[in-house]
């Protein structure tokens, strides 16, 4: 394909989400998501042990980017009685490449910023039950709200942060990043063994304890230390 070929319509433009002290903003390419990644979200979910990471996708354009200081909106999604919240970190990849080796994954790395992986919760768990994948329950429209993304070199201390999400006020997940089974360049490590990863890919690391059901009108204030904080309410 050459840069003068014609579409048949216009391309859809990548989400840019703001890159704080900047105004410059980064270009969504993918958007991964790592399961079950802190040892008590994962008994709650009714495992246990320090197994393998495994690796789900949500589509570029489920990412809504909220700005420093705004409360950003998104629609309760259709087909559902059971949205949970789930707060992470979210690891923003500025360097690509495949089969990166723990020890260097750090330099991959642009930013951080704080993400929700909103769910589904019972549309993904009657496909488990059925064996089938559950895309459904991850992967929809305005599924990956996510605040400002602040370059790495302004966060050094991003493995010890704490990370909390409040639902209209009270405190509903609560841990540290340093409780991650995988950590952040282990997380790289495995999955540029699957996908080479690109400039623009975000990582959402996994949730602590605590997910749980959200409904219309509630404030969801999600933050991990040292990042910007970011609000979020569901219409």
């Amino acid at each position: 394909m050459t840069a003068s070929a014609d579409f048949c319509f216009p391309p859809p433009i990548p989400v840019g989400i703001p890159v704080q002290g900047t105004s410059s903003l980064f270009p969504v390419h993918r958007v991964y998501c790592v399961g079950r990644n802190y040892v008590e979200h994962a008994k709650e979910m009714g495992f246990t042990g320090r197994e393998p990471p495994f690796f789900f996708l949500k589509p570029a354009d489920a990412v809504v980017p909220v700005a420093e200081g705004a409360t950003g909106r998104i629609p309760y999604p259709s087909l559902t009685h059971n949205l949970h919240h789930e707060v992470e970190l979210v690891v923003a990849i500025g360097k690509g490449g495949r089969n990166i080796a723990a020890v260097d994954a750090l330099a991959h790395v642009f930013g951080y910023a704080v993400g929700l992986d909103m769910t589904r919760r019972d549309l993904q768990g009657e496909m488990k039950k059925q064996g089938r994948p559950w895309c459904i329950g991850k992967a929809f429209d305005a599924s990956a709200p996510i605040g400002p993304i602040c370059q790495a070199n302004q966060v050094p201390n991003i493995a010890q942060a704490r990370i909390q999400l409040q639902v209209n006020g009270v405190v509903k997940q609560t841990s540290h990043i340093s409780q991650l089974i995988w950590n952040i360049s282990e997380t790289i490590e495995h999955l540029s063994a699957a996908w080479e990863l690109q400039p623009g890919d975000l990582i959402f690391t996994g949730t602590p304890e605590g997910v749980d059901a959200v409904g219309r009108g509630d404030t969801l204030v999600a933050q991990v230390d040292g990042l910007v904080t970011l609000t979020l309410q569901i219409a």
